[in-house]
């Protein structure tokens, strides 16, 4: 797998040499993002599902670095003769090297702190409800740590489909 630093991304994107596509999910996209990439999160991801790049450049790009390796492990799997590059350190990386994004005027975070927040809150409010007053509220904590165990099993997470319907979350 090839990579390639941001400014070389730029230069090659600014002659249009290159297309980039941001394998991030929806909230991160809307959060920020690197102007003209066309989003096709991980989960999604298949080459009929990304722009004509035909005779150019594919640059995948994630918050890090991370999951665009893995776009462009699962893409060469599919065909081998993609000219894919990771963007190193992915649209952080960007950033640090002085370059612009888009951001979103209003900040919320990402979907899945969001589960952290409430998950890690619900366990520590019922550990200390049921310190202060009655056993059975130690419940609190082990429904939530249920929550947590049938999420990681099945790869579906009910709190997380909840939370993408809050009005914060909404565009």
């Amino acid at each position: 797998m090839k990579s390639v630093d941001a400014k070389t991304a730029k230069e090659w994107f600014d002659n249009k040499e290159a297309i980039i596509v941001d394998v991030r999910e929806p909230e991160e996209y809307g959060a920020s993002h690197i102007a003209g990439a066309t989003l096709v999160p991980l989960g999604q991801l298949k080459k009929d599902k990304l722009p004509n790049f035909k005779n150019k450049k594919l640059i995948i790009h994630c918050q890090l670095g991370k999951r665009g390796g893995m776009a462009c492990e699962k893409l060469l799997t599919a065909d081998p003769t993609l000219e894919v590059y990771n963007l190193e350190g992915g649209i952080i990386a960007w950033q640090k090297a002085g370059l612009k994004v888009e951001a979103s005027e209003t900040f919320t975070l990402p979907l899945d702190q969001q589960i952290q927040v409430i998950v890690g809150s619900g366990v520590v409010l019922g550990v200390i409800i049921g310190f202060l007053f009655h056993p059975i509220f130690f419940l609190v904590s082990a429904c939530f740590g249920a929550g947590l165990l049938y999420s990681g099993i099945t790869g579906n997470c009910e709190l997380a489909n909840l939370i993408k319907k809050m009005p914060w979350n909404k565009e």
